[in-house]
């Protein structure tokens, strides 16, 4: 097995194995999630193969070096200052790169490592307080009563809207986005989204030895040497502050051009998720006239039939300006998504539209 020690203070779910071998056995035995990686993360190896979410099209599978995942891991213990012995929670997928970093860093950082099977909801059979812990949206918006017992969470896999971040907003539980993607072994940045001006909570900051420019069309790009051999160049569109803080804006790929103007559809998602709780999600599709129109779609099983004259009325008090307004509006009885609970936007508008 390769040269990575386990730290003397890494525990798993309250025993102590110091040995891969032992570890990967006490897995087995009481059929704990994470065999596959470890057994990988422990081989001669310099590097893990990864599955992308596959969110904005084919999910592909990439090479991630063994020594960046160390370093990221490392950089996100110095930023939260996570000390050998945080108890954190792992209630994500090991098969994703989320869940094999939880992992890393509890080996890496000595903490003592609750893992549960994955679901929903997923502090709802523990009675452990945590330091630490990493949800999506969907899990954090079931876990509200619980969250207490969270010291520190970091959210991702997904846009957290203003109704969730209007709900945690006075949860004494520190609360922080992440950005980031498989590419980047996670997050690169991350942002507070409770107990934090307005303005504030828009900025997301890079961790250690990360810094950020722009290309020509406005994308971010990452220059995080010491989690990738080469700069990633995203198309994410972001107002860049500083060399290392931005506010994300949207996809530059999701850009609807209607009549000449262009506009973002996670802006307007931004606006409509103040009026509406259902998942739903705003695209472009094709149009005779405006090349583009703007569409909303929403899951919703009892389908409604709303006349383009009442669409305003519909989403009144979302504050869209008048070319935000969706043409049509359509309702899905159930939305296509990743493994990781992200809506396949492209797969719906090509199995519904």
């Amino acid at each position: 097995m390769t040269h990575f020690n386990i730290h003397p203070s890494f525990k798993i779910n309250g025993e102590k194995l110091q040995a891969p071998k032992k570890l990967i056995s006490f897995l087995k035995e009481k059929e704990i999630e994470g065999v596959s990686f470890l057994e990988e993360w422990f081989d001669q190896k310099e590097y893990v193969v990864v599955k992308t979410s596959g969110s904005t099209g084919v999910p592909k599978v990439i090479k991630i070096k063994k020594e960046q995942m160390l370093n990221s891991a490392s950089a996100t213990g110095t930023y939260f200052e996570l000390v050998p012995g945080t108890k954190a929670l792992l209630c994500m997928s090991s098969d994703f790169i989320a869940g094999k970093m939880m992992w890393v860093r509890a080996l890496l950082l000595g903490w003592e490592l609750t893992v549960v099977p994955v679901s929903s909801t997923p502090l709802k059979n523990t009675k452990v307080n945590f330091d630490f812990a990493a949800m999506v949206p969907l899990q954090l918006s079931n876990s509200l009563e619980e969250l207490d017992r969270v010291k520190t969470l970091i959210v991702g896999g997904g846009v957290v809207s203003k109704e969730l971040a209007i709900k945690i907003q006075n949860i004494k539980t520190e609360i922080y986005a992440t950005y980031g993607m498989t590419e980047t072994v996670t997050h690169i940045a991350i942002k507070k989204i409770n107990k934090v001006h307005e303005e504030e909570g828009e900025l997301y900051h890079a961790l250690p030895s990360v810094t950020l420019s722009l290309d020509k069309r406005g994308c971010l790009i990452i220059d995080a040497p010491k989690i990738s051999d080469d700069k990633v160049v995203t198309n994410d569109l972001v107002r860049l502050v500083s060399e290392t803080s931005f506010e994300w804006l949207g996809r530059y790929d999701s850009v609807i051009n209607s009549g000449g103007i262009k506009l973002i559809p996670e802006q307007i998602e931004n606006k409509i998720s103040k009026v509406i709780e259902s998942n739903f999600f705003v695209s472009g599709i094709p149009d005779s006239i405006l090349g583009e129109k703007v569409v909303l779609v929403i899951e919703e099983k009892n389908e409604k039939k709303i006349k383009n004259s009442d669409i305003k009325e519909f989403l009144l008090g979302a504050e869209l300006d008048t070319y935000q307004f969706p043409k049509e509006i359509y309702f899905v009885d159930k939305f296509i998504m990743t493994e990781t609970g992200k809506i396949k936007r492209a797969a719906i508008l090509e199995k519904y539209l």
